[in-house]
This record gives C-alpha cells, sequence and structure tokens, in this order.
C-alpha cells in the first residue's frame, strides 16, 4: 500500500464530492467522479469550472493551473471506471446500505492494494469495512464542508485498518495542505463528536421557546466568537444530516444529550432540512440558497415591551476588571458614571485602571484624546454605595457569589430611588434569588457582560418572572446606546452561552479521559473543523478550570441531567490547583510571570 495515490476515484458527485475532487485535482491527482445521477455529474464539472474561474480572477492560481485542473477531472456513472484508482472515496448518502452495496462492488472492480475511504462522519466504519472482501484497507477520510476551504481532514481507523493504508492517506492529506488528525472509530469522531451535542442542546433550546432563533445564534457567534449560530449551522449542514449523526451517537453513547432533539425529527419530516430545502429553523430566498428571508417568526424590530425608564446616570458597584470595563463602557456611550468599591483606595485604582485602558485607545488610533479626557471626566469614584443616591441604573459586578451579592443588593434596595433599576451581571446564579434580597423585585433584572467588557457586543438580558416590562425595555434600549447586541434570556442556570458552551468543553474532558485523542488533536479539530477561535483547552486554562468547574456545577444541579456532570478530570486538576493560566498550569503548563 505504499502507493503516491496519483489516480483516486470519487464516488457520490455532491457538494462534499464535489469538493473534495476540486481540491484533488488542484493537488495534481487524476480524478474520476462517479455519479449515477448525469445532473450531478454535470453540476461537479459545472461547479469545477466556476470555482477556478473565481479562483483564477481572485490571484489564487494560474490559468494555466485551472486548465490542468479542469483536464485532470473526468465524470462516469459507471463504478467500474474506478478500476485503475489507487485510492476511491465515497461520499454517497448517509446511510450502510448505500455504503456497503458501494463497497461490496469496489472490490469487484479495484486491485487488492487499492485503498477505499468511507467519508461518512456518523456511521461506524469498522461496520462498513466488515462488509468489504479486504476490510484490512477501508478507512475513514473526513473532509469538512466547503472541502476547499477546511484545513481539517479526519482519518480514521477502524480496528480492522491495516496501518500503511493510514500512512497513506496521511500523507496524501499533507500533500492536499490539508490538516490530518488521526482518530478511532466512533460515531461523530472528534469534530462532530464535540459539534453536533452542542448543535443537539442549541434545538432543544430553541424548541423550550427559551430564546429565539435570532438570540441563540446572536449569543453564540458574539459571545464566542463562532463564525455561525448552531440554528444556522444546522440549516447549513442539512437537519435531517444531523439527525442521523445523533441518533449515531446516542446509539453508541446512550447520552441523553446526544438523543435527538424532537425538532430535528418534526423537520425533517416535513421536508424542512435546511438550506438544500429553502426552509428550515429559517427560510430562505430558495432551495439551496443562503440568503434568509423575513417569515413568520421574523422578530419585529424592537421586541421590548412598552417604553422604557429614563437613564442618564449609571452606578457599577465593584473594583474588579469587568466592573472597571461596564464603567468604560458607559462613560464612552455619554453616561454619568458613578464607580463605587468598598474602599475609596480600591475605587482610584479601578478608575485608574479604566484610565489606562483609554490611553491603550489613544495609542493605537482608535480615541481622541479628546473622547478621553471626557470620558474619564464622566466617572467618579466612590468608597461608599451611598454614592448611588440618586443613579438610575445600577449595574453590580462583584464576585460570583449568591451570598455576597444578595448582601449588595439588599444595600441597593435601602441607597437607590425608587424607580431605579438594579442590574446583575450574574454568569451562573439565579438572578431571581439576587432580586429577593430587596423590595423591589421587579425592578431587578439581569445583564450579563462579557469578559473584556469594552469589546465584547454581547449582553445577556435576564428577566425573571417577576421582573417589570419596562425595566426589561429599559435595559434593551440602554444596550442600544452603549452599542451593545442585546439577547433576551429567562432566569434559568447558564442563560444562553454557558449552558451551550460549558456542556461542549466538559464533552472534550471526557474524550481526552476516554484517551479518543489527545488534546493537541482536539484543539485542532475543533479550530480547523469547527472555524473555532481557540480550541476547547485552550479556552478552559483562559477561562479558568475552578470557573469551569463551578459553572458545570450550577449546570448539573439546574437540570440534572448526568450528562452534564463535572468530568472527573476537571475536579482532580482543580483540586490540585491546576486551574489554568492563572497558576501556570491547567490542561497545558504555561510560563509563570
Amino acid at each position: 500500500m505504499d502507493t503516491p495515490l496519483s489516480t483516486i476515484a470519487v464516488v457520490g458527485l455532491g457538494t462534499m464530492g464535489t469538493g473534495i475532487a476540486e481540491v484533488l485535482a488542484l493537488a495534481g491527482r487524476e480524478v474520476i467522479g462517479i455519479d449515477i445521477s448525469e445532473a450531478a455529474a454535470l453540476g461537479a464539472v459545472a461547479s469545477l469550472e466556476a470555482s477556478t474561474a473565481r479562483a483564477v480572477g481572485r490571484g489564487r492560481i494560474t490559468e494555466q493551473k485551472r486548465s490542468d485542473a479542469l483536464a485532470r477531472f473526468r465524470t462516469s456513472d459507471d463504478l467500474r471506471t474506478a478500476a485503475k484508482a489507487e485510492l476511491v472515496i465515497e461520499v454517497v448518502p448517509e446511510t450502510y446500505e448505500i455504503k456497503q452495496q458501494v463497497f461490496r462492488e469496489l472490490d469487484a472492480v479495484v486491485s487488492p492494494t487499492a485503498i477505499l475511504a468511507t467519508g461518512t462522519n456518523a456511521l461506524s466504519v469498522t461496520r462498513l469495512a466488515a462488509e468489504s472482501q479486504h476490510p484490512e484497507r477501508v478507512l475513514g477520510l473526513h473532509f469538512f464542508n466547503p472541502a476547499p476551504a477546511m484545513k481539517l481532514v479526519e482519518v480514521v481507523s477502524s480496528v480492522l485498518t491495516a496501518p500503511p493504508a493510514v500512512e497513506a492517506v496521511t500523507r496524501l492529506a499533507r500533500e492536499l495542505g490539508k490538516e490530518p488528525v488521526a482518530v478511532g472509530d466512533r460515531p461523530g469522531f472528534v469534530a462532530d463528536g464535540l459539534l453536533f451535542g452542542y448543535l443537539n442542546q442549541a434545538a432543544a433550546m430553541y424548541e423550550a421557546n427559551y430564546a429565539s432563533r435570532e438570540d441563540i445564534d446572536a449569543a453564540m457567534k458574539l459571545g464566542c466568537g463562532l463564525p455561525m449560530g448552531p440554528l444556522a449551522l444546522l440549516d447549513l449542514i442539512g437537519i435531517d444530516t444531523a439527525r442521523t449523526v445523533l441518533e449515531a451517537m446516542y446509539a453508541e453513547s446512550h447520552d441523553r444529550l446526544h438523543a435527538p432533539a424532537p425538532v430535528l425529527g418534526q423537520l425533517s419530516s416535513a421536508g424542512l432540512t435546511g438550506r438544500k430545502a429553502g426552509r428550515g429553523f429559517y427560510t430562505y430566498d430558495a432551495p439551496g440558497g443562503q440568503d434568509v428571508v423575513p417569515d413568520a417568526l421574523t422578530p419585529a424590530a424592537d421586541t421590548a415591551s412598552g417604553a422604557g425608564r429614563e437613564v442618564a446616570s449609571v452606578g457599577v458597584a465593584g473594583s474588579g476588571t469587568m466592573a472597571s470595563g461596564i464603567a468604560e463602557v458607559f462613560a464612552k456611550a455619554g453616561y454619568g458614571v458613578v464607580l463605587a468599591a468598598r474602599t475609596q483606595e480600591k475605587a482610584d485604582v479601578a478608575k485608574g485602571r479604566i484610565a489606562k485602558s483609554l490611553e491603550r485607545s489613544v495609542t493605537k488610533g482608535r480615541l481622541t484624546a479628546e473622547a478621553r479626557d471626557e470620558t474619564l471626566a464622566r466617572i467618579t469614584a466612590a468608597g461608599s454605595l451611598d454614592a448611588f443616591a440618586e443613579v438610575d441604573l445600577a449595574v453590580e459586578a462583584v464576585a460570583e457569589d449568591l451570598e455576597i451579592k444578595q448582601q449588595l443588593f439588599a444595600s441597593l434596595d435601602k441607597v437607590c430611588r425608587p424607580g431605579a433599576v438594579l442590574a446583575t451581571t450574574t454568569s451562573s446564579l439565579p438572578v431571581v434569588a439576587i432580586a429577593r434580597a430587596t423590595a423591589r423585585p421587579e425592578d431587578v433584572i439581569g445583564m450579563h457582560f462579557f469578559n473584556p467588557a469594552p469589546a465584547m457586543k454581547l449582553v445577556e438580558v435576564v428577566r425573571t418572572v417577576l421582573t417589570a416590562d419596562d425595566v426589561h425595555a429599559t435595559v434593551r434600549a440602554v444596550c442600544a446606546k452603549i452599542r451593545k447586541h442585546p439577547v433576551d434570556c429567562g432566569d434559568r442556570a447558564g442563560f444562553i452561552v454557558n449552558a451551550l458552551l460549558f456542556p461542549y468543553l466538559n464533552n472534550a474532558i471526557k474524550m481526552v479521559e476516554e484517551h479518543y485523542a489527545s488534546l493537541d488533536d482536539i484543539d485542532a479539530a475543533m479550530k480547523l473543523g469547527g472555524g473555532y477561535p481557540m480550541g476547547p483547552f485552550e479556552l478552559l486554562d483562559v477561562v479558568g478550570l475552578d470557573v469551569s468547574l463551578a459553572i458545570e456545577k450550577v449546570l448539573h444541579k439546574e437540570f440534572r441531567d448526568p450528562g452534564l456532570a463535572p468530568a472527573p478530570l476537571l475536579e482532580h486538576l482543580v483540586a490540585a490547583g491546576c486551574l489554568g493560566r492563572k497558576t501556570g498550569r491547567g490542561f497545558r503548563e504555561y510560563a509563570r510571570r
């Protein structure tokens, strides 16, 4: 099997098969595209012609390279044309019956040394290989969509796969400019194994009417830096495809987090499978289109209920990084800000931190010296909450401890004027429990800013069952003025972002515990295959393992789902004092500053 793999057949010329064929042809391989549908074959040729023409127009390839690639690609409707191929990659529909039939027919066609690869991301490679006369040459070669752009390729070995076959396709992947990651045979492999659990949770969140589709997607894009929101991504992948993957994952894991949300089955049964159908979670301009068009579920421009209260001045309680960042945001937007800490000295230090932040903005050309001075002049540092007597909005940003926050809100209740809005920035505690520390819980709401507050655009606006409509309207209007994007949440653990993010992180830890993949491979898979700005272990070490464990515990306590129980490895690292970057060691070691 020590072969250069110069002639490669691609069976199935849908979007993925066509993309793989393009990558191979541009890399100098002779490519045989095989599909029983003449329309699919013609579409693949047209797609390759159009894609390479765009690449020439953008200066990415020469006209000669384009001509050579097109000459190397030919199509057929007969599987027997794969006879001379050294590697066959099947990308046919995701069912055992169809894939096994393809492998049985290939056995009678290709040479005994040819490698057979399945592009599945949901089915068992071992089960597919077992149907072949030569199971040792069968493996998984999982490209990501769009194949020409995405760098990740998962190379999947079954217990039957011969190492030389793995070595050959791994070498090919590198020659194609891809990053191969070696994984074992289980549904979803690394990237989809983590991604689809997260997508499923997002679908369940939407189905429960906890948040709108727009708010769920905006929260994950703005709060986590993801290229697409989960519901838009499900529409892109295909809701029926996602359900198939989740069914396979659940069959193996029996983890309720992998049991497909009923809405996925309902949409699939109705033919609303996403972009390819023109409608899924969203409605599109046409089947196969990518432009979302308004439908009956599209929210009005302003979803706040009624008119809000007037806000001219803001109090920010706290002296840490988050409090300083929030005070800076309000002051930049033109609000008079009182920054109150437990002592005048702490308040002055916090204001000094803001001054340094503003100075950096001036140095980088993002802010004028005049705007810096005006912003700083709007901030008054105070050593007592008594300074909040006249503020219209009081924002708490102190330690994430329920007792501490309740004590602070009891004080705000006594100090702040009637009608002032009281907001907590908690990321995990029940807002209503904080509100009940006051005699005016209707005036209390959650405003969950993300760190660093001056840079992050998202604010989760958390209503309790007691929050007044005009308080909600007030906070949404304030968010617009400070140029933040508000998303509405109910008062339950994790809100939107943490409720979707931390189970994903927890599942990544479980993968390592089970010795399925390494930290580096998992991080690489999620960055290259999922478009995540950071891998899960990079992010855990930045957030802090103690913080992550606390959030996991809150989620597990709230939802009582065994799948949400914190991974033992996370608990052990926290117990050992390995908390991430801040201690110099977490999942990885860091140079101490």
